[in-house]
């Protein structure tokens, strides 16, 4: 089945269109040898139920489908809009908005905006290896401009006053073939233990770390050999910048103002976890079905409901998240 899998969006909608192929894919993707319980990991497994698309269990005597255990479980949606949807996200390079998104599907718009949150945290990848090389590191703030605010609003201290959201972003640049990636993380502060501790924490020891002049990076100097680059002064000089992470973060912001418009700080991370991991696998060899299934991959053990996401049950509370944003890999 991989082989007749679509190249575009266009291919895909049609090959998607079939609540059958939908769930053979599916099916594929999590069990490509014998389907076994999700629950109980049994692999005595009863008649399917072709009309409900569920088997029954031997092991746990409870029924499950194919999207049980994934980001789809108890979504009352099809695989038919699922399916398309994943695809659309993924491969879009400044986000699809939930209104775009019920216009598309012919969902309500809370709908598609609870599915790409979903979609989401199947893009949301923890490292497993640290960057090294020449690396990046900056930050950025989100949030609205102080002309832009009702005047009750704003602090009279100008936009520094405002309450925005930092956002720091360690960048390992360009080695031969090999694409520049990203990590993002949502600090809650700019000083010095949070955001060295970030550095420490996703780079390799030894490595060559660039950032401007900043006194809250003071401490890399440690254990790295810091590069510091003063804006005051210049933008580069030589192979010191942090141009690469200057560049991404116009991406960022680009996606955030022009496609999502406004984004509450609490869910911040989520559009972290998002844009980074389409740059980091903005090259990937398979081109658009190779990132689609690379998230097809991510779906099983990842789970969010509509009260977590809201915060109705005070789970996720924090502005900022359990796990790293963003997705790399080194050799």
């Amino acid at each position: 089945m991989k082989d007749e899998l679509p190249e575009g969006l266009i291919e895909a909608t049609g090959y998607f269109s079939d609540e059958k192929r939908c769930h053979e894919f599916m099916t594929e993707m999590r069990w490509p040898n014998d389907v076994e319980c999700p629950r109980c990991g049994s692999k005595e497994i009863g008649k399917f139920v072709e009309t409900r698309r569920v088997w029954n269990c031997k092991g746990c005597k409870r029924q499950f489908s194919a999207k049980v255990g994934t980001i789809f479980e108890d979504s009352p949606l099809s695989l038919t809009k699922w399916l398309p949807a994943t695809w659309l996200i993924v491969n879009a390079k400044n986000g699809i908005s939930s209104c775009e998104l019920h216009r598309a599907l012919g969902v309500t718009q809370k709908t598609a905006w609870f599915m790409l949150h979903r979609i989401r945290l199947a893009m949301q990848n923890n490292a497993l290896w640290k960057f090294k090389g020449n690396v990046e590191a900056d930050e950025t703030y989100i949030g609205a401009k102080a002309r832009y605010m009702h005047k009750n609003r704003r602090t009279g201290v100008g936009d520094a006053g405002i309450k925005k959201t930092a956002v720091q972003g360690i960048l390992e640049r360009t080695k031969g073939n090999k694409a520049s990636r990203v990590v993002l993380k949502v600090v809650k502060t700019t000083r010095r233990p949070e955001l060295c501790g970030n550095v420490r924490e996703y780079v390799l020891k030894g490595s060559t770390v660039h950032t401007d002049a900043l006194m809250s990076y003071d401490d890399l100097s440690k254990d790295y050999d810091r590069q510091i680059i003063d804006h005051l002064e210049s933008y580069a000089k030589g192979n010191v910048h942090t141009n690469g992470l200057e560049n991404f973060w116009s991406l960022f912001k680009r996606c955030l103002k022009g496609t999502y418009v406004n984004v509450e700080p609490f869910h911040l991370f989520r559009y972290c976890d998002e844009q980074a991991y389409r740059f980091n696998e903005r090259k990937h060899e398979n081109g658009d079905r190779g990132r689609f299934m690379d998230i097809m991959r991510r779906l099983a053990g990842k789970r969010l409901t509509y009260a977590k996401l809201i915060d109705l049950d005070g789970s996720d509370s924090l502005p900022i998240p359990p796990s790293p944003a963003g997705t790399w890999q080194t050799a």
